[in-house]
């Protein structure tokens, strides 16, 4: 198959395209780069470009040519970009593809296309020429998105990984496609209450045990599971259902495969050349270089295609902290400290800073989440006040505090009673998810629900106690599949969620109690409309650490709306237990996690319950109670006489 002369197609390439580029601004890099289809000369065919700067020769290599590293040299342009460009007048879609590589050092290789739409199912490591071609039905989903604020909406979001959710039969070789997901997992989420699904990587990873966060094909959801087509329409169809996609995003690290992008030109052109930077010592995967403006261009564009062409609501972030320490994982000897002689990574920090000012420019309806792990200042403040411009941060203080409590024997609770109100202490100082995430049922860390003290009631009551105290709490709300119906081991990437379990009595009456605290979540303002700020939350009584109770009052801007929370640490029942109240008059219980619906002792109050005139922690009347076992109760005023 011949392919154009350089002098016989035009380039796809403006100078102002050529500029952006190099200065590290060119953010649509993948309407320019890879395999596109043109019509050139009054012929179909496919335009293909990659950035190789430091190559002698490269050269395209198929299906359609045998693979010949002779038959379709590339053209490379007589400026200073390293761009390498070829035009061949076939239409050939679905075609294999790589570029073959020689560097001036004698370096050759076969690499994938980084700016791929498509590659081939693993472990076949070659790319695929394809269009994105999709008639999407979500615009009312998407007008929707432009027009809301999502501090001020409940965040309640399903992780899941999609290789993992569900297989045929529960065959363990046997995936579902993306749009057999599509049938079942958008109801599943819409029944349950949940209103985003966050998507562990979906973008093509050669290694399946690697989650998706050992990525190879950035722009090209994974072949796994079906097309490019068949992921939109996953996403159309959560977006019909009115469930948001946030997806998580890896560009903190790659893989060293050698199809990859490590050493593409036969130089360190994505990875920093200095191992000290350019290698991560717990992944054994290279490090972007973040000071090279080509390679900002590549993830930023990156970023915006997600949102832009899949439609995605949010971007996850994964593992900032190890971009933004230079010591990260390294002791004394093997890191490089900045210019200033300390260990933040400046050239990281302008990355994500630039990230998040191209996403609320260019798609101002999306988000963005920092899963950051320290104290690291203003991750969620604006760039122009100095900080890293993210719009949440995964709280990751309160999961480990939070399940370090809950771990303990009640009987020992007593005396750890601040791990579950410290988290208060710097609720504010950003803007926060609180997230009980996949990374916490690995690796012998025990399911949710096992890692609960007590008989198997107890440990049901436990988790139903823990996700009241979770929803509770400021903050937007994450759960891992699996975790709604109490699934009893440990989450397992090569097979599907053990469904067969949460046919169970308990496991139904937690999946019915977390459509309660979800609807609870989205129809009372008081637990959402202040989820970020302190007009939202006080503390009622903390004082009562010998009986591990807590009480607390979620707010919203009428008083008349506020929710008393009460909760009850230990297996205990307590009668006559007084509260103080909000206001006096009459109140009754809108949540109670002990309920026989959901599989609990069916402990209640009264319908009605009313205050009297006894002060109590600070208030002029206060609330007689029974505390139910192991659970926590929601109270809101209903009138006074």
């Amino acid at each position: 198959m011949n392919a154009a002369p350089h002098n016989d197609f035009a380039s796809r390439f403006t100078a102002f395209d050529l500029s952006l580029f190099k200065q590290g601004k060119h953010y649509q890099l993948y309407d320019k780069l890879g395999a596109h289809h043109v019509n050139e000369m009054d012929a179909q065919g496919v335009h293909f470009a990659v950035w190789a700067p430091n190559a002698e020769q490269v050269s395209l290599v198929g299906n359609f040519n045998h693979w010949d590293r002779r038959a379709n040299p590339m053209w490379r342009r007589p400026d200073d970009s390293g761009i390498w460009e070829l035009f061949i007048p076939d239409r050939l879609e679905g075609e294999c593809y790589k570029y073959y590589i020689r560097g001036y050092n004698g370096y050759e290789a076969e690499k994938g296309d980084p700016y791929a739409y498509a590659w081939e199912e693993p472990p076949r490591t070659a790319s695929r020429i394809t269009h994105l071609n999709y008639a999407w039905e979500d615009e009312s989903w998407l007008e929707k998105q432009r027009h809301t604020d999502i501090f001020t909406v409940p965040l309640k979001i399903y992780e899941t990984h999609i290789g993992s959710w569900k297989r045929h039969n529960d065959d363990t070789t046997s995936f579902l496609s993306y749009r057999q997901l599509a049938s079942e997992l958008p109801t599943y989420c819409k029944e349950l209450g949940f209103s985003h699904v966050e998507f562990m990587p979906v973008m093509e990873h050669p290694f399946y045990g690697s989650w998706g966060y050992q990525v190879v094909g950035y722009f090209a959801p994974s072949s796994r599971y079906g097309s490019p087509q068949d992921f939109m329409y996953l996403v159309d169809t959560l977006h019909q259902h009115d469930i948001g996609v946030i997806l998580d995003w890896v560009p903190s690290h790659f893989p060293t495969d050698a199809h990859g992008l490590g050493y593409f030109d036969g130089t360190h052109l994505y990875e920093h050349a200095d191992p000290k930077k350019g290698f991560h010592p717990d992944w054994k995967s290279s490090i972007f270089n973040y000071d090279r403006n080509e390679v900002r261009s590549f993830l930023i564009s990156n970023a915006l295609f997600w949102l832009e062409k899949y439609h995605i609501d949010g971007l996850r972030v994964d593992a900032v902290a190890s971009m933004l320490y230079l010591d990260y994982s390294r002791v004394e000897g093997q890191w490089i400290p900045n210019k200033y002689g300390g260990r933040e990574n400046l050239e990281a920090i302008q990355f994500l800073q630039e990230l998040n000012e191209a996403v609320h420019l260019y798609c101002p309806r999306a988000f963005t989440i920092a899963e950051e792990s320290t104290a690291w200042p203003r991750v969620t403040a604006p760039v122009q006040l100095g900080g890293l411009g993210f719009d949440f941060k995964w709280m990751m203080g309160w999961m480990h505090d939070t399940l370090s409590y809950f771990q303990k024997d009640p009987l020992y609770r007593r005396y750890h009673q601040g791990q579950l109100t410290f988290s208060m202490v710097y609720a504010y100082s950003e803007k926060f998810i609180l997230p009980l995430s996949h990374d916490e049922v690995v690796y012998g860390k025990a399911s949710l629900l096992k890692k609960m003290p007590g008989d198997a009631w107890q440990q049901f009551a436990n988790l139903r106690l823990l996700y009241a105290f979770m929803y509770g709490h400021p903050g937007g709300k994450m759960i891992f599949m699996g975790a709604e119906f109490g699934q009893s081991h440990e989450w397992k990437h090569d097979g599907g969620l053990s469904w067969d379990e949460s046919l169970g009595a308990p496991n139904r009456g937690l999946v019915a109690f977390i459509q309660d605290l979800n609807k609870l979540y989205q129809t009372e303002p008081a637990m959402h409309v202040h989820n970020y700020d302190p007009a939202g939350f006080e503390w009622n009584a903390i004082d009562d650490a010998v009986n591990s109770v807590i009480s607390w009052i979620r707010k919203s801007d009428e008083q008349d709306d506020s929710l008393l929370f009460v909760a009850n640490f230990t297996p205990i029942v307590r009668k006559n237990y007084r509260i103080g109240a909000p206001k006096k008059g009459f109140y009754s219980e809108v949540l109670n996690s002990d309920n026989l619906k959901y599989h609990g002792s069916d402990v209640l109050n009264d319908a009605i319950i009313e205050t009297a005139p006894i002060p109590y922690h600070g208030r002029t009347h206060s609330l007689s109670l029974i505390l139910p076992p192991l659970a926590v109760i929601v109270l809101k005023y209903q009138y006074d006489e």
